[in-house]
């Protein structure tokens, strides 16, 4: 697999992997810990040298798994976390970006990784209680500690990454953007590219919508984020089909998978753009990974951008309480 470059000349695979699903979200796991495990090794076997976690996922059990998996194999990946939350009893109880706590957290999440350095630490949620010129201020000292080696962002607007900026470089910006979340077009994309900026998107395979896997008899599993979600909705995805059904025509089109598609064309949109789909199976690991050599044409890209908003999409893709953390 190619590698691109984020900001400040971190370089990574084209296709990274998100691991929170191996501890959360999506219902029962399919797979033991060691499964898990093979699977993280697997995807660095393929090529992929970009892995996604963070404290709260679990809380601290998904730091855990991705230290283990990746020990043998640590020089070759890129491992980012991220802090924010203040969690207590298992579980988090709001958000925590005070100077004081980022250093704490730090050092817990480098024993929990079994590492020395992380190398890339973001900001989970924007705190509105803690000036991001703090933040920033706090990141750049564990940088300036060896702890630290980058600085990133997730979910957050312009206007906040410009000031954080402006205090310590920012090499990635995490937030949702795929075919049916464009939120990130309008201003924050311009934003990076000005600043040079990298770009990772999180669920680029709308938590699984995009790949044509889900419709609107799909029943979700207990603990199942997806059932709170209001774009999950089953009137929802009965009505967001029709995005998925031209996906799907121009994937077979192609000789490839919905899937394969929907990366190819966050792909296009920039060489520092670098989804991190996340799975839990290896299988969907390779054909993650198989987007990298689908070339789409410029009117390929543009037709699914001319689908995408002439259909739109049914349902917010968070509830209430998880909308008012995003774009701040």
């Amino acid at each position: 697999m190619h590698a691109r470059t984020l900001g400040q000349g971190l370089q990574v695979s084209a296709i990274g992997l998100g691991a929170m699903g191996m501890s959360q979200s999506y219902g029962p796991n399919p797979g033991s810990r060691d499964d898990m495990i093979g699977v993280l090794r697997g995807a660095v076997e393929r090529g992929v040298t970009f892995v996604d976690t963070a404290e709260v996922y679990g809380p601290y059990v998904n730091e855990e798994l991705v230290g283990e998996a990746l020990a043998p194999i640590r020089d070759e990946v890129v491992i980012a976390t991220k802090f924010g939350w203040r969690i207590e009893g298992g579980k988090s109880v709001g958000l925590d970006s005070g100077p004081e706590h980022i250093r704490k957290v730090a050092d817990e999440s480098l024993a929990r990784l079994g590492i020395d350095v992380i190398d890339l630490y973001y900001q989970h949620r924007v705190d509105p209680d803690v000036p991001i010129e703090d933040v920033a201020g706090a990141v750049g000292e564990l940088v300036a500690a060896g702890k630290v080696r980058h600085f990133g962002l997730s979910e957050a607007g312009a206007s906040t990454i410009r000031q954080a900026h402006a205090v310590h470089p920012v090499t990635a910006v995490q937030s949702e953007y795929s075919l049916w979340t464009r939120d990130p077009e309008p201003s924050v994309l311009p934003t990076c590219a000005e600043l040079g900026i990298g770009f990772v998107p999180f669920s680029p395979l709308g938590k699984g919508f995009l790949t044509g896997t889900v419709d609107a008899s799909t029943e979700f599993a207990a603990g199942d984020i997806r059932s709170t979600i209001p774009r999950f909705a089953a009137e929802s995805r009965d009505a967001n089909q029709a995005l998925v059904a031209h996906v799907r025509e121009l994937a077979d089109a192609k000789g490839a998978t919905p899937g394969q598609v929907a990366l190819a064309w966050l792909l296009a949109q920039q060489p520092w753009i670098v989804p991190i789909p996340g799975t839990r199976r290896l299988s969907r690991v390779e054909e993650n990974a198989g987007a990298t050599a689908l070339a789409l044409s410029a009117d390929e890209v543009a037709d699914l951008d001319a689908v995408a908003a002439r259909i739109g999409v049914v349902g917010n893709r968070y509830n209430e309480a998880g909308m008012a953390m995003v774009g701040r």
